[in-house]
């Protein structure tokens, strides 16, 4: 990432209100690419759990 998560924060908060469960999207970081059938998305959120979706 160019800027980090923190400074993105900070530059958001500055210019709109940011409410709970507001979500910034930063985008794709060099070298991911497009996800193809039977590959398996996996979010993990500590404290929270997994969450897996297969690709079809």
């Amino acid at each position: 990432m160019l800027v980090g998560p923190l400074e993105l924060l900070a530059f958001a908060s500055g210019i709109m209100t940011l409410e709970p469960g507001d979500v910034l999207m930063t985008g794709t970081p060099p070298g991911v690419g497009p996800l193809a059938a039977d590959q398996t998305v996996t979010i993990v959120v500590e404290g929270v759990g997994e969450l897996r979706n297969p690709v079809a």
